[in-house]
């Protein structure tokens, strides 16, 4: 019964963790607003990352690690993501992938699979201007510069290498992002460069964040960006009103 308790926990907890990362909320937007802002980019070299998780979710402190790969090569790119927890093994699977055009990253297929769930596909109909979503009948009209939420870090990363000057403490960058049944406007604020460890070593970051909407229940995204790494993401934190958590920190990247 112990051991049978025990795995029950785990699995809720999984559960936890699973419902906190998937489902952001964008800050409250005019109705209607729809940005397609166009910026100088420039795309990160291919690479390898590795991280490692702590979280907490409803009390229960929960350690893991995840796995990232970075391509872009001949006008086309491609995100892979996977995260794993102790005892549970791979809890998400997600990929980003599709071209290059003059607004930078531009997905074709966001792809989601969630531990015990079906897969769930966000495609971008580019032929004929438009995002679905195989979880919902919603639709989105395509516009320019839309991204996914694997997508999105890549994208402000390749920005952030075109013009590192325009990231500088209180700068705006607003996008419409798609998830895995609809899509929103997520803003994020230049607030300072902080240090954050790296292994053994330390990199100076510029800390990002997208607050939740106000008087609304929604979690705070907070994204580290290291320009000494290509503006990597070297740190992503997960914040819920309840004091709930979840932290990813780099431990390795390997340049292909």
């Amino acid at each position: 019964m112990q051991a049978s308790s025990h795995r029950r926990l785990l699995t809720l907890c999984a559960t936890a963790l699973l419902l906190t990362v998937p489902l952001l909320r964008a800050a409250e937007t005019p109705a209607g607003e729809h940005p397609s802002i166009k910026r100088p980019y420039n795309l990160a070299p291919p690479v390898d990352l590795a991280y490692s998780i702590k979280a907490k979710q409803r009390g229960i402190s929960l350690n893991g690690t995840a796995s990232v790969q970075w391509r872009s090569a001949d006008g086309k790119y491609s995100v892979s993501t996977e995260s794993r927890l102790s005892l549970l093994g791979k809890i998400l699977e997600n990929r980003s992938e599709g071209t290059v055009d003059e607004f930078g990253l531009a997905p074709l297929l966001f792809y989601e699979k969630r531990f015990r769930k079906e897969p769930s596909h966000t495609s971008f109909k580019r032929d004929v201007k438009t995002i679905t979503f195989s979880e919902s009948d919603d639709s989105y009209p395509i516009k320019g510069g839309e991204q996914d939420r694997t997508s999105i870090q890549w994208q402000l990363a390749a920005q952030a290498r075109a013009t590192p000057e325009k990231f500088k403490p209180g700068s705006e960058w607003v996008y419409f992002v798609a998830g895995r049944r609809d899509a929103e406007v997520w803003r994020f604020k230049v607030l300072k460069n902080e240090a954050v460890q790296i292994g053994a070593d330390e990199v100076q970051a510029v800390h990002l964040v997208k607050a939740p909407p106000p008087d609304a229940q929604g979690q705070q995204v907070d994204l580290w960006l290291a320009p000494a790494m290509d503006w990597m993401p070297v740190r992503v934190r997960f914040n819920d009103d309840d004091g709930d958590f979840v932290d990813q920190t780099l431990e390795k990247a390997v340049r292909k």
